[in-house]
């Protein structure tokens, strides 16, 4: 089974207040990390990267400039992965300490039947979620049950042909999942591993350094 890797690097980090994905970690940069833990299951990894920060690969085959989105970004990386790779695994770099074992997990749960299109990671919600009405008044609609709710992470693994045909329309969604489910894909979950933290700010970053030392 051929397996193409696209860790998607793009952002502008407004939140971060710089481009989170090539500060260092350890020793490396963020990217390269995420870069690293794609090639542990991946023959091609791909990099999505702002266009004017192509110049360095951090571990990845190549390089190609992101789009205005999100999916526009990973369309772009869908452009340079080879016609014959049979699984593409989608990895956000703000997802740096994503484990081997969490991208092996998606890939077993993608093989299991030929009627799963992808598999994404999901942990359990502790709060109480509250579905808001439409408009502006913020009224509550309804309390959701969250026993049947996952909070999402990366990495998420596609049959090469159902994340194609998702992105040919070139709609946009917050995961590719999003995008694989509305063309009637089905998308299984497996366990995630709350240590794969998205790094979104500073005081991320200080976390992620200090769960890379133990």
């Amino acid at each position: 089974m051929r397996v193409a890797a696209i860790v998607v690097a793009a952002g502008t980090g407004k939140r971060f207040g710089d481009r989170k994905q090539f500060w260092d970690l350890g020793g490396q940069t963020v990217a390269a990390r995420a870069v690293a833990a794609s090639r542990t299951v991946a023959d091609r990894v791909v990099l999505v990267a702002p266009a004017d920060a192509l110049g360095e690969r951090h571990g990845a085959d190549v390089v190609v400039a992101g789009g205005s989105t999100r999916s526009a970004s990973v369309r772009a990386g869908l452009a340079a992965i080879d016609a014959d790779a049979e699984v593409i695994v989608v990895h956000d770099a703000a997802r740096p300490l994503a484990s081997p074992s969490l991208f092996r997990a998606v890939l077993a749960a993608l093989g299991a039947s030929p009627e799963v299109s992808g598999a994404i990671p999901g942990l359990p919600v502790p709060d109480t979620l509250k579905l808001l009405a439409p408009g502006p008044s913020r009224v509550v609609a309804s309390t959701l049950d969250r026993a049947s709710v996952v909070a999402v992470q990366t990495p998420q693994a596609f049959t090469a042909t159902a994340l194609r045909r998702a992105h040919a329309g070139g709609a946009d969604a917050t995961d590719d999942a999003a995008l694989v489910e509305a063309v009637g894909g089905r998308v299984v979950v497996v366990d995630g591993d709350p240590k794969n933290r998205k790094l979104t700010t500073r005081d991320d970053l200080d976390v992620l350094a200090s769960d890379l030392e133990r």
